[in-house]
Order: C-alpha cells, then sequence, then structure tokens
C-alpha cells in the first residue's frame, strides 16, 4: 500500500511540474507569426490602395519591398522559436526531475525501511514503555550530561563569595542544619553550581523525611532534572511523584510530569496535563512560554488536530495599573522594587525562560543597581549559555542596560 501511495504522488507532482512545459510547447504561437499576419494584412491592404488609386504604382512598389523585408525577417524569427528548439529547452528540466526522484528513491532504499509494516497503537504503546523504563539513573545521566562551563564570577560581589564560602564552611561543621543546608542550596544555584546545589537540597529532604512539603520536594525535583540536562530520570520522577501526593494541583511538578510523558512517547498522556496548566494560568507562570510553544503539535501528535491554543493574555493587570496611577512616586518605586525581588525569588527557586531573565536584568538597571543586574547577568550566562537561541534576550537586555562593553 505505501508504494502505490508513494508512486501516486510521486506522479501527480512529476505531472503538476511538467504541466506548465508541456503546455508551452502546444500553447500560443511565437511573436514573430503575428507579425507574419500583420505583415500580410499590409500587403493587401496596399493593392487595395493601388486599386482604387490612392498610391500610384512607384509607391506600391517601395511599400511592397519594406514589407517583404520585414516579412523574411518575421520568417527567419519563427524558425529559431520552432518546435525542436522549445523541445530541447522543456528536455532539460524533465531530466533534473527524473534524476531528483530517482535519487529520493536510492535515499529512501538505504537510509529507510522498506519493508516495515505500520506499527499498530498497542505496539507504540510497547515501544514507549520500553523506553520508559530504560530511562538512565540521576547518576548515569549527570554524568552523560554536556559539561557546563565554569560560572563566571569575576563580576560577583567579593563580600557575597565570602559569605557563601562561610555558608559551606558552617554546613560541613554542622551537617544537620536544615536552615544552612536551604540557604546553601539556593545560594549555589544562584552561582550556577547545580551539582552542589542538588547535593545540598538532597541532605535536606533526606533530613526532613516525612516532613519535606512540596516546594522543598519541587525545588530538588528542578535541581535534579537540570543537572541531568533537561531528563526526568527514574529518582527525579520519584520525587515528582511524592510533591503531587502533597500537592496534587502543584503547576511545575505537573509540567515536569508533562515533559516526561513527552521525553518517553506518551503525548497522548502529556497533552491534557499541558493543557489544563495553559488553561489554568496564570499567563506570567514560567513555565507558560514553553507550553504555548509546543502545545499544538503535542495536540496533533496526541490526536488532536484541530486544537488551537487559547489567545495570549498575558501583561499587567488593569486595576493593578489604575492603582499604580494613584501612588506617590515613593509608594511606585517600593512597588517596583517588591516586584523585581518577586521575580528574583522566583527565578531563585523555581527557573523561568530567558526573556523573564532578561527582564530582571532591565529592571535592575532602571533601579540603578547595576552591580546586582551584573551578577545576574553572568548567572543567567551560566544557565543560557550553551544555547545561542536562549542567550540572545538576554544579552540584548545586558546591551540595553549598559552591561556589555
Amino acid at each position: 500500500m505505501f508504494w502505490i501511495l508513494a508512486a501516486g504522488l510521486t506522479a501527480i507532482t512529476a505531472f503538476a511540474i511538467l504541466s506548465p512545459l508541456r503546455k508551452g510547447r502546444a500553447g500560443p504561437a511565437p511573436a514573430a507569426s503575428y507579425d507574419l499576419r500583420v505583415y500580410r494584412d499590409q500587403l493587401a491592404e496596399v493593392e487595395r490602395d493601388l486599386e482604387r488609386g490612392v498610391i500610384g504604382p512607384e509607391d506600391a512598389q517601395r511599400l511592397r519591398a519594406e514589407i517583404g523585408r520585414k516579412v523574411l525577417d518575421a520568417d527567419r524569427r519563427l524558425g529559431q522559436a520552432g518546435p525542436a528548439g522549445r523541445a530541447g529547452r522543456a528536455l532539460v528540466p524533465a531530466l533534473v526531475l527524473a534524476l531528483m526522484l530517482a535519487g529520493a528513491v536510492v535515499l529512501y532504499l538505504r537510509e529507510g525501511v522498506p519493508g516495515a509494516p505500520d506499527m499498530p497503537l498497542a505496539e507504540r504503546v510497547a515501544a514507549a514503555d520500553a523506553a520508559y523504563r530504560a530511562r538512565p539513573a540521576q547518576a548515569e545521566a549527570e554524568a552523560q550530561a554536556p559539561a557546563r562551563p565554569a560560572p563566571d564570577l569575576s563580576q560577583a560581589d567579593p563580600e557575597y563569595l565570602a559569605m557563601i564560602d562561610q555558608l559551606r564552611a558552617a554546613v560541613a561543621r554542622n551537617p544537620q542544619d536544615q536552615q544552612g543546608l536551604a540557604l546553601l542550596a539556593t545560594n549555589e544555584m544562584r552561582l550556577g553550581n547545580l551539582t552542589a546545589a542538588r547535593d545540598a537540597q538532597q541532605r535536606l529532604v533526606d533530613l526532613r523525611g516525612d516532613q519535606a512539603d512540596p516546594v522543598q520536594l519541587m525545588q530538588l525535583a528542578t535541581l535534579m532534572v537540570e543537572a541531568a540536562a533537561g531528563v526526568v530520570t527514574p529518582e527525579a520522577e520519584a520525587v515528582l511523584a511524592r510533591t503531587l501526593t502533597l500537592d496534587p494541583d502543584q503547576p511545575q511538578a505537573r509540567y515536569l510530569r508533562g515533559v516526561m510523558l513527552i521525553q518517553n512517547g506518551r503525548p497522548d498522556l502529556a497533552f491534557p496535563i499541558w493543557r489544563l496548566l495553559l488553561e489554568e494560568g496564570p499567563a506570567n507562570a514560567p513555565w507558560v512560554p514553553s507550553i504555548r510553544a509546543a502545545i499544538e503539535e503535542l495536540a496533533w501528535l496526541a490526536g488532536e488536530a484541530g486544537y488551537r491554543a487559547p489567545s495570549d493574555q498575558s501583561g499587567p493587570d488593569a486595576l493593578d495599573l489604575e492603582a499604580a496611577r494613584d501612588m506617590t512616586p515613593a509608594d511606585q518605586a517600593r512597588m517596583a522594587e517588591d516586584m523585581v525581588a518577586r521575580l528574583q525569588d522566583r527565578l531563585a527557586s523555581q527557573g523561568g525562560t530567558p526573556d523573564e531573565w532578561a527582564r530582571l536584568i532591565s529592571a535592575l538597571s532602571v533601579l540603578d543597581r547595576d552591580d546586582h543586574a551584573r551578577r545576574i547577568l553572568a548567572e543567567a550566562r551560566n544557565r543560557f549559555g550553551a544555547t545561542p537561541e536562549a542567550i540572545a534576550p538576554i544579552e540584548a537586555a545586558a546591551e540595553r542596560a549598559g552591561l556589555t562593553p
């Protein structure tokens, strides 16, 4: 059946390409043929004018000679544009098309699987289940992850770095200090030391045992996925399951569960999760841009080809804008500081999109906190520097803020 469909599509395509060339051979005559008709009509007109006495014999003879030269020239041009020439020009595209089709067949026979039968749904589910069970463990995934560049701390505040060193030493002296481990995990993540951050968060969760809350579990799962270069390993999935047991509505855990299902060939299960997250919002949630960019393709893979993502309603709330207009300059400044602080805390604890990191850098620059903005820029470069598309909006924001030379 496949070969019949492929041959039919190939024939239709070839006909569509060659049809204009074929029509060109039997289509309108060249311009020289029209010229010949005009010249013949002109000769007949000369003869009629001579019979009516409008022109004399000498003028008639001169006009016949002039029109005759034009007839000879048109006849010569008509011969040059004959069918043989047109057929020769049509032969070249036909040969090129034949070579392309032959090359496509050879490429498929070499790289494709001509005899492979269609895979029934049950076999596809079985293949997805096999891929799910064959996932690498956390340690293996981290070992296979691309090497990350060392964090660039040249722009970091020396006092801040000294404080982190003191915190590391304090936690080493007292490894049971839960508050110290929480602070260490957060600050190691800010510096781009993912392995150290994940290790500190893992120790914190282990110490708390059944008392670990969804936020702590979610931060551990996020660090595990980032350290594994985006792979949701069995260990990370177990942490996500604990999170969702304690808080079934935890949005970031649901998002990462959708990522895991996509990675293991189950778009049919991932689509309902991501669809609900997108509909629930809020529009400025860090996972929404990723979902919005892929949801329609995911819907098609899940068998929902007619699905269209809801329109993006992101932006400031009208009531907030109205309230801001009535504030004093000092209150507006405090409001801006509060928004920047919330954004920074969320990026540190939950991560976010490159656009959100760019927004934070721009906001810090507007607030004349360039040193802080440079530290955030260094952290963003550590996170996204390996992906040109991701780092581009961050570098653009840094350039606008005057943070780059």
